[in-house]
């Protein structure tokens, strides 16, 4: 029997793990085609808002994305505001009154999400620090 090297092993064992990962994680838009705008513009906007509206019932997907029938309720709302020529903060501002900062992929930095911005940063420097005091001690 031949023998393979430890380190062509473990080579193979990621482009293995790397190639099932691309396999199940394809991305497929959810958006149906009965949900399209006539006005190739305007379906230009709404589907860039609904890449920035996480859907409430998947939480990890925008709304473009998911299958779910509120990301579908919440599509055709866009479109309607979308068509009835809201601005796109006049439609971002609406949903986020209806649904809280959460429904936002990317929420606007406000004092109600100081600590979801600056919390991970925190941890981060706390973790530097203890890193620090920890190896100065030996």
């Amino acid at each position: 029997m031949i023998k393979i090297p430890t380190w062509n092993k473990l080579i193979f064992l990621i482009i293995i793990i790397v190639l099932i990962q691309f396999s199940f994680t394809q991305k497929g838009h959810s958006v149906e085609p009965e949900e399209f705008l006539q006005d190739p513009q305007q379906e230009l906007r709404a589907r860039n808002i609904s890449k920035n509206i996480r859907c409430m019932v998947c939480q990890n997907q925008s709304i473009d994305d998911s299958s779910a029938q509120l990301a579908k309720d919440l599509r055709s709302i866009i479109r309607v505001k979308v068509t009835e020529g809201q601005t796109d903060d006049e439609i971002y501002q609406f949903l986020t009154s209806r649904y809280g900062d959460f429904i936002l992929l990317k929420p606007q930095l406000n004092k109600n999400t100081y600590l979801l911005w600056f919390l991970p940063l925190i941890f981060f420097v706390i973790g530097v620090f203890m890193l620090y005091w920890n190896n100065r001690k030996s």
